[in-house]
C-alpha cells in the first residue's frame, strides 16, 4: 500500500514538510520536465535580469545575484512549485526612484543602501508570512493595480529611450525628460536606434509564435555579434562592457543607522506591491487545483529571497509572472525548474562573462520596451472603461501620479486611492427595503421586473455589507425613516441580515440604540438569517443577542414573520 502519510521515511510526501514544499510527492519522471523548464527559464531570465539590473542602475551581475538568491530562497521555503523569483521591472523602478533621492547611481552608498532595503523589505515579507497576513495583498483594487503597471511602463519606456536613441540621459523630472527627448529627434544614432527596435521585434515576434522562443537571448546574442563584426563600438554604440565573474559574499550592509529612518517608508511600499504580485502570481498559476494556494508561505519564500539578495549585495527580488507562465507552460514540476535555471546563470558567470560585455545597451534597452509594452493591459483598460467609469477615473489618477510625482509618492498616492475606494464603496450600503415574492415565502428587494407584495404593519430590510463605523449612522438614518415612511404603525421589523459578515463597535452600539428604540415604541426587532460566524460572535459579544432576546433570531425572514407577525395580544408570542 503506498505510503501518503507523510511520515519522516517518505520524505517527498506529507502536506507539513518545512521546506522544499515544491518537491512532496516529486517522482524522478518528472526530472527531464524540470531541466527542459529551467533551460527554458534561464535564456528568458539571463538578458531579462541584465536589463532589470540596468533599469535600476546596477551592474548586470547583481540582477544575476538578485536571480541567485531568489530562486535558491523559494525553492527551500516557498509553496508554488512553478513561481520564479528574482530581479523584477516592476519593482525596480520605484526602488531606484527613492534610492536615488539618498544617493546618486554609481555612488558605493547606492549599492549600500539598496542591499540594505533587500533585508527590510525581505523582513516585512516574512513578518506578513509567518503572521498570515496574506489579506494585505488584497490592498490595491484591480484598477489601482492597472493604473500603477501603466504608469511604471511610462517610467520604463522613458528610461531606455536615450539608450535606444543613442543620446545623453536627460535629468529632471519625468515631464521635462520627455520633454527633452521629444525636442531633440535629430540627434538619434541610427545604430542605436536599428539595434534597440531590432531586438524589440524580435522579441515580440518570438513571443507571438511560440512563448517558448527565447526570443530576448535571440536578439542579445545577434545585436552583440553585429557589434563585433561591424565595429559598431567606433559608430556611437555603447555596450555593458567588462561583467565581473566575482562570487558574491555573503555580509550585512555597512550602513550607519542615521541613514535606516530614509528606507522605511520605501520598504513598505516595496512590500506591499511585492505582497501583491506574489500573491497574483500564485493564485494565477496554482500548484494543484485541488487545493488553495499557500500566499503566505509564499511571502516568506520571496521574503527570504529578499534577504539574501541584500546579504550579498544585491537589491529587493519578486515574483515574476511571465518568467512563472513559462516555467508552467514548458511543463516544469518543481522549482527544481528555477534551481537548473540558476545553475545555468552560475556556469554563465564563471565561463562566459568575457562574452557579455559586447552586448550594447541598446540591445538591452529593447528587451525592457518590450517588457514595459507588455505589463500595460490595455484589453483591461477598455473593459473597466466601458464598465465603470469611475473606476477608469482611478487608473488615470494613478497612472498619472505615478509619471509626475516622485515614483515612490506615485506609489504610496495609488495605494491610499485603493483604499479609499474601498472605505467609499463600504460607505455606499443602504438599507433596502425587501417585498415578497407573490406566491411564495421569498423576500427579495424590490425589481421593476419581478411584482412584489408587502404585509401591512411588517418590514423586511435587508442591509447588504458589514456593519462598521463607517456606514452605522447611515444604517441608522435608513432603518428610521423606514419606519416613519408607512403610512401604517409598523409592529415588527425584521432585519434581513446575510451580507452582515461583521459588526464592529461602533455599529453595535447604533444597532443596541435602535432595539430600544424599537422596544420602546412597541415594535418588536427580529434578525433572520445571520449566517456570519463573526456577526454571530459579535451579537454575543456586545450583548446583542441578550437584548434581542433568544426567541427572536431566525433562520428565514418568513419564520420570523410567523412567530412574530401576527397583530393583537398574541404578538411576540
Amino acid at each position: 500500500m503506498t505510503n501518503n502519510s507523510g511520515s519522516a521515511d517518505s520524505p517527498f510526501t506529507g502536506k507539513a514538510w518545512p521546506i522544499f514544499a515544491s518537491l512532496q510527492s516529486y517522482s524522478l519522471q518528472f526530472l527531464a520536465r524540470d531541466l527542459f523548464a529551467g533551460l527554458t527559464l534561464a535564456a528568458i531570465a539571463i538578458p531579462e535580469q541584465m536589463a532589470t539590473a540596468r533599469l535600476g542602475g546596477f551592474a548586470p551581475q547583481l540582477g544575476f545575484f538578485a536571480f541567485l538568491a531568489g530562486s535558491l530562497a523559494f525553492a527551500i521555503f516557498g509553496s508554488n512549485r512553478f513561481l520564479s523569483c528574482g530581479a523584477d521591472s516592476t519593482i525596480t523602478p520605484i526602488f531606484a526612484g527613492g534610492l536615488a533621492a539618498l544617493a546618486a547611481s554609481g555612488d558605493p552608498q547606492y549599492l549600500v543602501l539598496a542591499a540594505s532595503l533587500a533585508l527590510m523589505v525581505g523582513l516585512l515579507l516574512l513578518f506578513a508570512g509567518i503572521f498570515r497576513l496574506g489579506w494585505i495583498a488584497d490592498l490595491l483594487s484591480i484598477p489601482v493595480t492597472t493604473g500603477f503597471l501603466a504608469g511604471i511602463s511610462v517610467h520604463i519606456l522613458v528610461s531606455q529611450l536615450p539608450g535606444i536613441l543613442g543620446v545623453e540621459a536627460p535629468g529632471g523630472a519625468m515631464l521635462q525628460r520627455m520633454a527633452s527627448l521629444a525636442t531633440h529627434p535629430n540627434e538619434t544614432n541610427p545604430f542605436t536606434l536599428l539595434i534597440g527596435v531590432g531586438v524589440l521585434a524580435i522579441i515580440a515576434l518570438s513571443e507571438r509564435v511560440n512563448a517558448r522562443i527565447p526570443g530576448a537571448l535571440i536578439g542579445l546574442a545577434l545585436a552583440s555579434a553585429a557589434v563585433v563584426l561591424l565595429g559598431l563600438e567606433n559608430r556611437g554604440v555603447s555596450v555593458l562592457g567588462a561583467v565581473s565573474a566575482a562570487p558574491p559574499a555573503l555580509a550585512l550592509p555597512d550602513i550607519s543607522a542615521g541613514r535606516l529612518p530614509g528606507l522605511i517608508s520605501l520598504s513598505l511600499i516595496i512590500a506591499i506591491v511585492v505582497m501583491v504580485q506574489t500573491a497574483a502570481t500564485t493564485r494565477s498559476f496554482p500548484s494543484s487545483p485541488d487545493e488553495p494556494p499557500d500566499v503566505d508561505r509564499d511571502f516568506i519564500g520571496v521574503g527570504v529571497g529578499s534577504i539574501l539578495s541584500g546579504l550579498i549585495g544585491a537589491f529587493p527580488v519578486d515574483a515574476s509572472p511571465p518568467r512563472t507562465a513559462v516555467v508552467s507552460e514548458t511543463g516544469g514540476r518543481s522549482q527544481l525548474a528555477g534551481l537548473a535555471a540558476a545553475a545555468i546563470v552560475i556556469a554563465l558567470l564563471a565561463f562566459g562573462a568575457a562574452l557579455l560585455g559586447r552586448i550594447p545597451n541598446a540591445a538591452l534597452g529593447g528587451v525592457l520596451m518590450f517588457v514595459a509594452l507588455r505589463i500595460v493591459r490595455v484589453n483591461q483598460i477598455v473593459s473597466i472603461y466601458r464598465q465603470s467609469l469611475g473606476e477608469f477615473f482611478l487608473i488615470a489618477v494613478t497612472a498619472a501620479a505615478i509619471i509626475v510625482l516622485p515614483i515612490e509618492q506615485g506609489v504610496g498616492l495609488g495605494i491610499a486611492l485603493s483604499l479609499l475606494h474601498g472605505i467609499w464603496s463600504t460607505t455606499r450600503a443602504r438599507l433596502v427595503v425587501f417585498e415578497r415574492v407573490p406566491g411564495t415565502s421569498i423576500w427579495w428587494p424590490p425589481s421593476p421586473h419581478l411584482p412584489g407584495e408587502q404585509e401591512p404593519g411588517i418590514i423586511v430590510a435587508g442591509f447588504q455589507a458589514p456593519l462598521s463605523f463607517l456606514n452605522a449612522y447611515h444604517f441608522r438614518r435608513d432603518v428610521l425613516d423606514a419606519l416613519q415612511s408607512r403610512p401604517q404603525a409598523a409592529r415588527l421589523l425584521v432585519l434581513e441580515a446575510t451580507g452582515i459578515v461583521e459588526i464592529d463597535y461602533t455599529a453595535a452600539q447604533i444597532l443596541l440604540e435602535l432595539i430600544r428604540k424599537c422596544h420602546a415604541d412597541e415594535i418588536d426587532f427580529a434578525v433572520a438569517r445571520l449566517e456570519s460566524i463573526r456577526a454571530q460572535a459579535a451579537f454575543a459579544r456586545f450583548g446583542i443577542g441578550e437584548l434581542l432576546g433568544p426567541d427572536h433570531s431566525f433562520r428565514s425572514v418568513e419564520e420570523a414573520i410567523q412567530a412574530l407577525g401576527k397583530p393583537g395580544p398574541a404578538k411576540g408570542s
